[in-house]
């Protein structure tokens, strides 16, 4: 079983390693990633009865895409599209 959650974080790596053009489909494959570090933090909770960190994780998590979806709602609203490569961090 825990084959299976590691299968679901390298897919997320490597999706997110050849997808780099938009912005949305790397947040999409980052939250892919935090889903399956999800499923393993709950299946060391429910072994080990410690269900208040996965409280904590998963609070974690949801303001990491709250954040994602802010910097996406501006980038689109002030370069008009989400390409990555219109980027200047100059």
């Amino acid at each position: 079983m825990n084959f299976f959650f590691f299968f679901f974080f390298f897919f997320g790596l490597v999706s997110l390693i050849y997808i780099r053009k938009h912005l949305l489909l790397c947040l999409l494959s980052l939250e892919f990633i935090v889903l399956s570090l999800l499923l393993m933090v709950f299946n060391i909770c429910l072994s080990f009865q410690f269900f208040y960190m996965y409280i904590v994780f998963m609070t974690f998590f949801v303001c990491e895409g709250v954040l994602g979806l802010s910097i996406l709602v501006n980038m689109i609203r002030f370069h008009g599209n989400d390409y990555l490569n219109s980027i200047y961090l100059w």
